[in-house]
């Protein structure tokens, strides 16, 4: 974890990008309420232009996937927000409690953004549950490890993508957590970089048409771009197999990283402007090995160019591992000793 006291902390207001009097918009709201007189931005050299820092902490209470209570409903009546917003300044006063006891704690590291109207991040299947996993993803699923399970550690292969700092995956990554929610977008003439807080990844997206070796494969697999009118849409495949698709940190996900990829995992991702401080991002998760059908997550961002990306520290001198490894190999040790 890095170090971060976020402006919207230390003065004791909203959190992160959720000031905007937008931030509890779904997408399909953003739409209706732009400006019918706005017009696209585009770059000096003639797309679409996408860039900013667009922090999604505003949506770091919404749950990837929907209470069952909500059915098929996408948005939270207004009874039903003011019952979420109750919850959120609980949460939001937590930094201040700290400060005022001189006691570091959650306050200093969950960032919680503006209540929000969104009943979940998934949109599809219509109910907002992941569907289910296939024979082979349920698998796959019981010989994934990591550090989040009470199992014993004698090896690295007991830890995953997470414990070892190399990625939180996708489309893991590009989901709101607990803290490091920074997203940027830079663009080139035939390039788009998606640059991350967390991990402090840059996703380097071709504007071309031109295939992937078949050969290649990567942890965020390789990425191609593509403009549909003013949408950038990325599909991103040949992925290693290896890794997590959900995040542990995302409210609503999985109790542990433990939901398998496959090398036949395609994400098809959309990201529209919609306003000069909002844009829709929608992502397809389409893995017939592991799941029994498609799964689609819709978000909308929020623009905020004061936001700072500070560095990201992780797995610091490479000490996790080792001290899992000795105090779980001790504590059989001492087990063993006292059952003699």
């Amino acid at each position: 974890m890095k170090t971060r006291i976020p402006s919207v902390y230390a003065l004791g207001a909203c959190v992160l990008a959720a000031c905007s009097p937008q931030s509890g918009e779904s997408a399909a709201e953003q739409v209706a309420n732009a400006d019918p007189n706005w017009q696209h931005p585009v770059t000096e050299w003639g797309e679409p232009d996408l860039r900013g820092m667009w922090p999604i902490g505003h949506l770091t209470g919404v749950p990837l996937q929907r209470p069952k209570e909500f059915g098929e409903r996408r948005s939270l009546t207004d009874e039903e927000l003011a019952r979420r917003e109750q919850q959120y300044a609980g949460r939001q006063g937590a930094y201040k409690q700290e400060i005022d006891t001189n006691k570091m704690g959650m306050g200093h590291w969950v960032e919680w953004g503006k209540s929000n109207r969104l009943t979940s991040l998934i949109i599809d299947p219509a109910d907002g549950q992941l569907p289910a996993l296939t024979a082979e993803g349920e698998r796959r699923r019981a010989l994934m490890h990591s550090g989040w399970m009470s199992i014993p550690f004698d090896h690295w292969t007991d830890f995953d993508n997470w414990d070892r700092c190399i990625t939180r995956g996708l489309p893991a990554s590009m989901l709101p957590a607990y803290y490091n929610n920074g997203v940027e977008i830079l663009q080139s003439p035939g390039y788009v970089v998606i640059r991350l807080e967390m991990i402090h990844e840059a996703r380097v997206i071709p504007i071309t048409s031109t295939p992937v070796d078949s050969g290649a494969k990567a942890w965020f697999g390789y990425s191609r771009g593509h403009w549909e009118g003013n949408t950038l849409v990325v599909e991103t495949t040949n992925f290693n197999g290896q890794g997590s698709s959900t995040n542990i940190h995302t409210i609503g996900s999985p109790p542990f990283n433990n939901t398998p990829i496959s090398e036949e995992y395609v994400l098809t991702e959309r990201l529209t402007r919609t306003g000069p401080d909002t844009l829709t991002y929608q992502a397809t998760l389409n893995d017939p090995v592991i799941w029994t059908a498609p799964w689609t997550v819709e978000m909308p961002w929020q623009r905020d160019d004061s936001y700072q990306i500070f560095e990201y520290a992780c797995h610091e001198d490479n000490s996790m591992i080792r001290n899992y490894i000795v105090t779980s190999r001790a504590e059989r040790a001492n087990q063993r000793g006292a059952a003699r």
